[in-house]
């Protein structure tokens, strides 16, 4: 009985699959689809799914009811899903987007579940109206990088510039500011999450969305542990239990097809990482899939490709579909409330990240390459993980360690960017999530996120050296050795500087007290150069804005002695003036304009470059004399 339903419903699964692509020729011919309002509770049907391999397999569906407006503007279809695998499995995370039949027609995606612990194989099917809606919508005029025209992103050619596009995911911060944390609190805020990971609806409902597993594959257990509540505002679950194929395997098919498996790649090569979902219908070179949003981003363009399906994983909380990436194909286009939305034709951007790591005696791997997608938030993050777990797999010891990072980061028609990253492990080296702070990581984020135009990351190229040892001095105390000092002349102080190992080491610095601070007791601070940033402008473009990122601090190995200054300086239009008198500042405010020159603190500072990385800060006061004629 079970293998002649296979072999009908393979065969109705062939002419649906044609009839879905075919007008109908009478009059009186059958619709394709079938609407909400001829589903009744006890109608029989199937759906379309992989369980293992590429090849989509029928299972039996039964439906409950109609939830009328469960989401804006949309109903939600409950069915029965009694099958062998699914009667141990209940809801399958993976499955979203499985095509659902009922009286020989298309009606919906398989998409909901309850929360937890479902005790009964029952799914919410999104109605496939809403999302052939989707299907048919037209991309926005120029949307780029779309059009498929050079020079992004895989042209040379010179094509006119193209503003930067505000996605639902972009930073919204001043340039210069951007941080990886604050940009996923803003998500959190900016997609309705209560509490990160918990979006308000689905906690009102009980039935949620089946979350897309985000697959990842190639990265160690920390840094899974760092990738999870970077995610979780966009209801993406990351899960161990999948793969990449380095090259595309020969045996995945070279078209999409309904019921077929479905990823979002967003990460390939050494490491991978890929939304894991099913395509519902195809007309075409375009699809609709998941019957919900991946992260609800709208107008998008992230790599799609054909997955394997090895397992699927039954578990009383989550099953889950478990397997690969075989085959990159076409590009997510849109992500809306009812469907993702493919396109064979497109090609998404993704750049190289290659880490080298030197100084690891014996180590199995030092090399790794991986392929990232250009997205406003989530490139950023995920390059952060893959430097996280490259250490994590290469340098597992758990001894103190002194880690200097060279970076490049190149962006396509402009100057490669060079940044230098450094730390005192004690103990071990840094958690993945510790490098969203690096150097590299905040001037990536900041090339995607910039306002004014759209840019194509050509690379980032990092190289790590470690070294077993503590490089480290602390600054244990200053003496003053001029405790008044003639304004113009020099304050000399020396330094008190202790090693991990071995006797306290002395260095005498000096800084030059200008002459408008005669009469004045000013502190005098000492402080590491790592810590120090630099006076720049506010940049007003973008080549301003990758000149900022390589002068992010001064001489990482320095002692820098620095005054406040009473005197205040401005940045404007990409200039820097340190210092300026009260009266040339009252001339700069403009009377006619709310564009005015940017305040800054000015400081007098001598950089006495050292050896080693210093921690630790103090100060001293300096009493400033008139200098006598």
């Amino acid at each position: 009985m079970h293998r002649s339903f296979v072999g009908v419903s393979a065969g109705c699964g062939l002419v649906l699959a044609l009839g879905l692509s075919i007008p109908a020729a009478r009059g009186d011919a059958k619709p394709t689809t079938i609407g909400v309002d001829e589903i009744k509770a006890g109608m029989k049907g199937h759906g379309l799914t992989v369980f293992e391999g590429y090849t989509p397999q029928p299972f039996d569906v039964e439906v409950i009811g109609v939830l009328h407006n469960f989401r804006p503007g949309q109903d939600l279809i409950l069915v029965k899903t009694p099958h062998p695998r699914l009667n141990i499995t209940k809801n399958v995370q993976g499955m979203s987007g499985s095509p659902i039949y009922l009286d020989g027609r298309l009606a919906g995606a398989y998409a909901y579940s309850l929360r937890t612990f479902m005790i009964e194989p029952v799914a919410g099917v999104t109605p496939i109206s809403t999302m052939l809606m989707e299907l048919h919508r037209p991309l926005p005029p120029g949307f780029w990088p779309l059009e498929g025209a050079p020079p992004l992103p895989h042209g040379t050619a010179q094509t006119p510039q193209r503003h930067a596009q505000r996605g639902a995911t972009q930073f919204e911060g001043e340039p210069g500011s951007y941080d990886v944390e604050t940009h996923r609190q803003q998500l959190a805020a900016r997609f309705g999450t209560a509490s990160l990971g918990q979006r308000l609806p689905d906690a009102v409902s009980g039935i949620i969305a089946a979350e897309t597993p985000f697959i990842v594959a190639g990265i160690g257990a920390r840094a899974l542990a760092s990738l999870t509540p970077l995610l979780e505002p966009l209801g993406l679950e990351p899960l161990q239990g999948g793969g990449s194929q380095i090259t595309p395997d020969a045996s995945a098919p070279t078209h999409f097809v309904d019921g077929g498996s479905l990823g979002v790649q967003m990460v390939s090569g050494d490491v991978a990482m890929f939304g894991f979902g099913t395509v519902t219908h195809t007309e075409g070179t375009r699809l609709c899939g998941f019957g919900h949003p991946m992260m609800n981003a709208g107008d998008t363009n992230l790599p799609a490709a054909i997955a394997r399906v090895m397992w699927i994983y039954a578990s009383e909380q989550h099953s889950f579909k478990v397997g690969e990436s075989a085959r990159i194909l076409g590009a997510l286009v849109n992500d809306r409330q009812s469907a993702i939305v493919v396109d064979e034709t497109r090609r998404a951007p993704m750049f190289p990240v290659h880490i080298e790591i030197k100084g690891v005696t014996g180590a199995p791997r030092t090399s790794w390459n991986v392929q990232v997608a250009e997205e406003k938030f989530m490139s950023a993050g995920l390059s952060a993980t893959i430097i996280g777990s490259a250490l994590e797999a290469t340098l597992s010891d758990r001894r103190d360690i002194t880690w200097t990072m060279h970076s490049r980061v190149a962006i396509r028609g402009h100057a490669p960017i060079e940044l230098d990253d450094f730390g005192v492990a004690v103990g071990g080296m840094p958690d993945a999530s510790d490098w969203v702070q690096s150097h590299a990581i905040h001037t990536l984020g900041e090339a995607i996120n910039n306002p004014w135009e759209e840019i194509h990351v050509d690379g980032v190229d990092a190289t790590l050296e470690v070294r077993y040892e503590r490089d480290v001095w602390r600054l244990r105390g200053i003496d003053l050795l001029d405790p008044i000092v003639d304004a113009g002349e020099k304050a000399r102080v020396v330094l008190h500087l202790r090693p991990y190992t071995g006797a306290e080491v002395t260095r005498t610095a000096e800084i030059t007290i200008p002459p408008e601070l005669a009469g004045r007791d000013v502190d005098l601070e000492v402080v590491p150069g790592y810590e120090v940033v630099p006076d720049v402008a506010a940049p007003e473009n973008l080549d301003q804005l990758l000149a900022n990122a390589a002068r992010q601090t001064l001489r990482p190995r320095s002692i820098v002695l620095q005054i406040k200054m009473p005197t205040q300086g401005v940045t404007f239009s990409g200039h820097v003036a340190p210092r300026l008198p009260a009266f040339a500042l009252d001339a700069l405010r403009p009377t006619t304009s709310n564009v005015a020159p940017e305040v800054i603190a000015s400081y007098v500072r001598s950089v006495v470059p050292v050896d080693q990385y210093i921690d630790g800060r103090d100060k001293v006061k300096v009493k400033v004399r008139a200098k006598l004629r």
